[in-house]
């Protein structure tokens, strides 16, 4: 395991392996502020060399699912600065992933005044949980005017300083796993008659417009993506053109020069696999650093790690029951495995009450 547990730079960055906790959402910050069991949490995985937090809404819009924290208030803001400071004196860095859930959302979980929103109003299949009654519908949501469309800009932008300010080391833009910047990469999701729909080139545009103003907004040192490219999740499923389209997306970024791209295979949960030839290409298109996560294992991270696939590798399910994942790694310690019924229910339980190995 010579490259797992080697350092690493990401960008001006200096890790102290190649091991990263990946986002998942815990749905543990009560009035979408996270308190001090979100602080433990992370700071009990701070093994990582770098962590990604769980889905943080840049916008009251974006607080689709119940409990899950935003960075767009000084009270969240100054409540993230608790999660930095712990991580940091860890000798972890941590990037913020900044997740607007777009049309996977509902108004019972959303604050006053704030919308469902999506590229067009198409609506999405299934349910999500809510709070106040349980299991709902998705909503149709409304389609984004340009004037929304600069206003989400703006947020996002104004997240990502927030972030900055909390002692973040960078923001992950999450542009996978069937979200609002995934929804306007997909024909399905995503079929406006502007310049925003329609093409490859036009269905890339927000995504893209996105990571520019927040790269220009905070350095594009500290602005990364996550992709998913072949997903299945949230109603988004790949579609003809997904080669070309994300070969085509890998390019543009390279040109705002973001400092990486997350990419996300779904195929241990059921998804159709990755291209390979996709990842060659954003692979060869992208100079940045990659990082790579689904289903991985610490022999199957070395391998991807020393082929030179992969720069980093990204562990999440892994980390949830064992807190000390790198040292269980190194020791070859067997993994404890999680409660699956506390994934997302409110307190410690399930969630900070891992025991360490020794």
């Amino acid at each position: 395991m010579k490259s797992l547990f080697s350092e690493a730079k990401l960008g001006n960055l200096s890790l102290k392996n190649k091991v990263v906790m990946a986002p998942m959402t815990r749905s543990r910050s009560l009035g979408n502020v996270p308190g001090d069991i979100v602080a433990k949490y992370y700071e009990q995985r701070a093994e990582a060399g770098l962590i990604v937090t769980e889905g943080t809404s840049p916008s009251p819009n974006g607080l689709g699912y119940a409990r899950i924290p935003g960075i767009f208030s000084e009270e969240q803001t100054k409540a993230w600065k608790k999660v930095t400071d712990k991580v940091h004196t860890k000798g972890s860095k941590i990037f913020v992933q900044l997740m607007h859930t777009g049309r996977i959302g509902h108004e019972l979980n959303l604050p006053k005044g704030a919308k469902v929103l999506g590229p067009s109003a198409i609506l999405a299949k299934g349910q999500m949980w809510t709070d106040a009654e349980g299991m709902k519908d998705h909503p149709i949501p409304q389609e984004m005017s340009k004037s929304d469309l600069k206003s989400t800009i703006e947020e996002f932008v104004n997240a990502s300083k927030n972030a900055i300010q909390a002692g973040f080391d960078g923001v992950e833009l999450h542009a996978a796993n069937g979200y609002l910047l995934d929804q306007f990469l997909h024909p399905s999701s995503n079929q406006r008659t502007d310049e925003y729909g329609g093409s490859i080139e036009n269905r890339i545009r927000f995504v893209l417009e996105v990571a520019a103003a927040v790269s220009v907004a905070i350095g594009k040192e500290k602005t990364a993506i996550r992709l998913s490219p072949y997903g299945a999740y949230n109603d988004l499923f790949p579609f003809p053109e997904t080669h070309d389209e994300y070969s085509l997306l890998a390019e543009k970024l390279n040109e705002i020069g973001i400092v990486y791209i997350h990419l996300v295979d779904h195929s241990s949960m059921g998804a159709p696999t990755v291209d390979p030839e996709t990842v060659y290409n954003i692979r060869k298109a992208f100079k940045g650093t990659l990082i790579l996560s689904g289903g991985y294992d610490a022999e199957r991270a070395e391998k991807d790690l020393s082929s030179g696939v992969a720069d980093l590798v990204a562990f999440g399910k892994p980390f949830l029951a064992n807190p000390d994942l790198v040292t269980r790694f190194q020791k070859n310690i067997p993994l404890a495995s999680f409660d699956q019924t506390t994934l997302y229910t409110p307190g410690e339980k399930g969630y900070s009450d891992y025991v360490f190995a020794n």
